[in-house]
């Protein structure tokens, strides 16, 4: 190879994005999106419904019914929407004002080069969420159907790195498809399950073999943990609404509608059959259930609404991902969901899914702060402020004071919720810390 070739290479590859890019809409990644390309609310909602509208949260409506009974389940699962309600809502609203997305939002209140940290952090963890969920796929299928799990996992990671490669697009078309059918088998399931009881039976549910054994704090972090990463960086896909009443419409969307949707439907489907020991990521889910009516179509149908239902979940994963590393690393969006889609799919074929209820601990003591010092400094301490330096140890201050606190309500104080310590700790810390300092204008 000619020194000439050599250095025509890096310039071909970029001329090959650029191309790609055209043909499927620019992303983004380093500035603001424009007015013009902005979408419709009913696009930028059918994005976030169809996140948080899967089997995966069926699973955790199951776990919060396990353990705590129904009724303080529902109560769990009411409150840490709605909780999610204002904290997605008002992030996603800071993404649809300035048009940026998460790791450009993160420059204002972490720095230039602190971002980095916030946003890589993040981007990390959704990419083991991606590898989870694809995990996930790869397990339910090959249980029920007998089929191997690594190629089953494999299948499936290409897949959902396909959609993702689409971009926005991508995922408004992949939720047009999964929510109809998530709704659609979502009742079927529900309805053939409540049959075989009464609904008196299923509300006084009191938990796997009579005896509830979760707290209220611990039931409020399961549900906040579940998409806590994923709507902290909110901003990446509310950018793309035209103004703060889509932004706001299309968090509704999904907080409390599309999650809670997907939590009662396996709390129901839980509560109602009430089997001993269940195990809602074995057989004990929708899926298994509709399997095992032993109906050829219906399991047909099953397995294609598992693909695109976790296709999902993990092409949002993935875009978030890929989203705030090519931000990081001055790169696109599309090379960075193959890049780490082949990860992912790599750290899924290892069965990293075990440890879906450590995974939301981690994220419970992690995640909040970040959100949480966003929205104080950007609602409370230094409205409309700009990039404007290097780093901000304010911000890193209170997000270590949120999660060092966090660790011990995990460890110490178990009836809390990590979660709601976390964010709460970390915003107060970072208003306390600014106003001590002397920058509450102007740090």
């Amino acid at each position: 190879m000619t020194t000439t070739e050599k250095h025509l290479e890096p310039e071909a590859l970029e001329h090959i994005e650029e191309e790609i890019d055209h043909a499927l809409g620019d992303e983004y990644e380093h500035e603001p999106v424009p007015a013009k390309a902005r979408r419709s609310m009913f696009s930028v909602t059918m994005v976030w419904m169809g996140f948080p509208m899967i089997i995966t949260g069926a699973m955790t409506g199951s776990i919060l019914v396990l353990g705590m009974g129904f009724s303080s389940a529902l109560t769990a699962m009411i409150i840490g929407n709605l909780i999610m309600l204002v904290y997605v809502g008002l992030l996603g609203q800071l993404g649809a004002t300035k048009g940026m997305n998460f790791a450009l939002l993160a420059s204002i209140v972490f720095g230039r080069k602190g971002y980095v940290f916030a946003s890589g952090l993040l981007s990390t963890l959704l990419l083991g969420w991606y590898a989870v969920q694809t995990g996930i796929t790869g397990a339910l299928v090959s249980s029920t159907y007998d089929l191997n799990y690594v190629v089953m996992t494999l299948i499936a990671g290409a897949l959902y790195i396909g959609v993702t490669f689409v971009g926005v697009k991508g995922l408004h078309l992949i939720g047009m498809i999964s929510v109809p059918l998530f709704v659609i088998l979502g009742l079927f399931v529900v309805g053939d399950a409540a049959s075989t009881t009464s609904w008196d039976a299923i509300m006084s549910y009191p938990g796997n073999n009579g005896v509830a054994t979760m707290s209220m704090g611990v039931g409020l972090t399961v549900v906040i943990a579940l998409f806590i990463d994923a709507g902290t960086v909110s901003a990446d896909f509310n950018r793309w609404a035209k103004d703060t009443k889509s932004s706001w419409v299309a968090t509704f969307s999904a907080f409390p509608f599309a999650n809670l949707a997907a939590m009662l439907v396996g709390g129901i489907m839980t509560a109602a059959l009430a089997v001993p020991d269940a195990n809602p990521f074995g057989t004990d889910n929708m899926f298994g259930y509709m399997n095992n009516m032993q109906m050829t179509w219906l399991s047909v149908l099953a397995f294609l609404f598992l693909y695109v239902n976790l296709g999902s979940v993990c092409a949002h994963c993935l875009y978030n991902a890929a989203t705030g590393w090519s931000r990081i690393l001055r790169s696109h969006m599309r090379l960075f969901a193959v890049i780490l889609g082949a990860i992912g799919i790599v750290i899924a074929a290892t069965n990293v899914w075990a440890f879906f209820i450590e995974w939301l601990s981690l994220l419970g003591i992690l995640v909040p702060p970040i959100g949480a010092i966003i929205l104080v400094d950007q609602f409370l301490v230094r409205k409309n402020s700009e990039i404007d330096r290097d780093w901000r140890w304010t911000a890193f201050i209170a997000w270590a004071c949120g999660s060092a606190v966090a660790f011990v309500v995990e460890w110490y104080l178990p009836h809390l919720s990590t979660a709601i310590s976390a964010g709460l700790v970390g915003g107060v810390a970072y208003y306390l810390i600014s106003t001590l300092s002397g920058k509450t204008a102007t740090a």
